[in-house]
């Protein structure tokens, strides 16, 4: 994971970040916000019609690789009594990268890309799903002031460097006693014959 951040949301705290241009939430961050038991509420909610659809179609748009007769089989099952769907099937069968799980010490759970997170938050709270998009959006313009910030800094630095080196070439490389047509003279342009 780069560039991971942690926003606050109703008191909760909620692990984003960044991966090849696509940012991603922590879906077990936002669960927590219906229940302690956040693994069984994703695990309800990747289990409804709505969620497979939305994530099928998800899927369609952003990846090449997804599988869409497993897809079919999924939202066929899906609204059946007993018929509950993990994170793992979806992503086996499916090839699916817009959600993923996560196990370790740090950064563990289900994270999922930011509009399919969002859809989870939807299933949550609306109000929820509210001051997360807010937060997030607060989240990206302090990043996006960041950037700024950093390029002006990197421009700034050039071109106090740009005038130390000019300085110390006239200085010390230029001979004084040239004369302005010396001085102003440039060698003739070389080309090579192949």
């Amino acid at each position: 994971m780069s560039k991971t951040h942690t926003i606050k949301v109703e008191g909760i705290e909620i692990v984003t970040f960044s991966k090849n241009n696509s940012d991603y939430i922590c879906l077990t961050d936002i669960a927590k916000h219906k229940n302690s038991e956040a693994g069984l509420v994703i695990s309800h909610w990747l289990s409804t019609r709505f969620a497979i659809e939305f994530m099928g179609i998800w899927e369609k748009i952003n990846n090449p690789n997804f599988k869409v007769t497993e897809f079919s089989n999924f939202k066929n099952q899906s609204g059946a009594n007993g018929f509950v769907l993990s994170v793992r099937q979806w992503v086996d069968k499916t090839h699916a990268i817009g959600i993923f799980a996560t196990r370790g010490r740090y950064n563990s759970g289900t994270f999922a890309h930011k509009d399919i997170a969002f859809e989870f938050a939807s299933w949550i709270s609306a109000e929820f799903k509210f001051y997360l998009i807010k937060e997030f959006q607060r989240l990206k313009e302090e990043e996006n002031n960041l950037q700024k910030f950093e390029w002006n800094v990197q421009r700034t630095l050039a071109k106090i460097n740009y005038r130390i080196h000019t300085d110390a070439i006239q200085e010390h490389l230029i001979p004084h006693k040239l004369t302005k047509d010396q001085s102003n003279y440039s060698a003739p342009q070389i080309t090579w014959l192949i």
